[in-house]
């Protein structure tokens, strides 16, 4: 299927891959964002093979390369103690494995590079600082409304379908399922140091990650080594609906009185940090209906214990992508698209919460946790997660 007239709503990680997919299978795209700027303070994020895949086939292989760090493993800690617990075989070794890297990196760093794409595109439109105001939904096609957010002027748009890649608080959701959105009673510390300011502990290329009853602390460096990307998880008693808050220094290092000498230093080096309350969701029933589908976020919040939100983001837009070009018929493309991703983005939410009870184990579920990573080794722990890194689209 080609020539299409396609609104995506977000401009997001998902949002702006899949303009980049439909774009280059002929379509024309308009993007259309709410906000008028991008960055976003101390958030990293990991692109598992599936996801870096994906974007190395739509031409971003070499932008990816000069953006994004590629860790050579995961060392796995105890939080109290600072004891070795295992380890993940990343580097070399997963991309053999699954013909793609891991990488991380900073969010705003990709959004960079995505955007660099989208604006180097002539068939995508982008709209930023403006929102959908009005959508009806016809037989052969859909109608919509676009107006400035500050009240500027609005305009008439017609297109053959509409993508929602408008975040956890998607109002398109609601048109497919309206079940509300339910706080986890934890909260995401983030922080970005420059890698001078880190103690001499973390200056490694590896990735960290340390596990205790309740809690848990990630850290990588991002921006070709020149930065450290923190995030410790702790429990809240009551969430915040805001997407991101100052938190407290004093406040974060309360919720780690026991943490090991090197990670409480760690703990105590950022001067500020911004907070986001976890949120859950079941996936939509269906993702898509009609001329509308939903991707990222907004179809499926996945909790950050398996490191997945943007990676799944970025499946939904190649799989988009392949079932347009698949199927003459919009509706029928989406209910293909919509029944293709039902069953891998539910086991991904599914890893996801057992992962996080796992991270958070007591002291004798963590025992047997610790047991199992210790027999299984490096390797062993990387083959663990072949299903989801080894992902790949469906042909067209």
């Amino acid at each position: 299927m080609g020539g299409l007239s396609v609104t995506i709503v977000g401009a997001g990680i998902g949002g702006l891959t899949a303009a980049l997919a439909l774009a280059g299978a002929g379509h024309a795209v308009t993007l259309i964002e709410r906000r008028t700027g991008f960055s976003e303070v101390g958030a990293g994020l990991q692109l598992s093979p599936n996801a870096s895949a994906v974007l190395i086939g739509l031409g971003l292989g070499a932008a990816l390369r000069r953006a994004a760090d590629e860790p050579p493993g995961v060392r796995v800690r105890a939080l109290s103690t600072g004891r070795t617990i295992g380890g993940i075989r990343l580097g070399a070794s997963i991309r053999q494995r699954h013909g793609a890297p891991y990488y991380v990196i900073h969010r705003a760093d990709l959004q960079t590079l995505l955007l660099d794409a989208v604006r180097g595109r002539p068939g995508i439109r982008l709209g930023v600082g403006r929102e959908i105001t009005d959508l009806t939904e016809t037989a052969d096609g859909i109608d919509l409304t676009v107006s400035g957010i500050d009240g500027g002027r609005s305009e008439r748009l017609r297109a053959d379908l509409v993508v929602g890649a408008d975040g956890v608080r998607s109002k398109l959701r609601a048109r497919f399922d309206a079940r509300p959105l339910r706080l986890h009673r934890q909260a995401a510390w983030r922080a970005l140091i420059p890698r001078e300011a880190a103690p001499d502990a973390f200056q490694g290329d590896e990735t960290g990650l340390w596990l205790g009853a309740g809690r848990h602390v990630v850290h990588y460096p991002v921006g070709g080594g020149k930065r450290l990307n923190v995030v410790a998880i702790a429990p809240e008693r009551d969430g915040d609906e805001d997407w991101g808050r100052i938190g407290d220094p004093a406040a974060l290092r309360d919720h780690f009185p026991d943490a090991a000498a090197p990670l409480a230093e760690l703990l105590g080096t950022p001067d500020a940090w911004v907070v986001w309350s976890l949120v859950d969701r079941p996936a939509a029933r269906p993702m898509a209906r009609g001329r509308i589908a939903l991707l990222g976020d907004a179809a499926h919040p996945v909790l950050p214990f398996l490191a997945q939100g943007a990676a799944l983001a970025i499946e939904d837009a190649a799989v988009l992508a392949a079932q347009l070009a698949a199927h003459p018929d919009v509706p029928v493309a989406l209910s293909a698209y919509a029944g293709l991703r039902a069953n891998r983005v539910a086991a991904v939410q599914r890893a996801a919460r057992g992962n996080g009870r796992v991270y958070h184990a007591g002291r004798l579920v963590g025992l047997a946790r610790d047991a199992v990573m210790a027999r299984l080794g490096p390797e062993g722990m990387a083959a663990r997660y072949g299903w989801l890194y080894g992902w790949t689209p469906p042909a067209a």
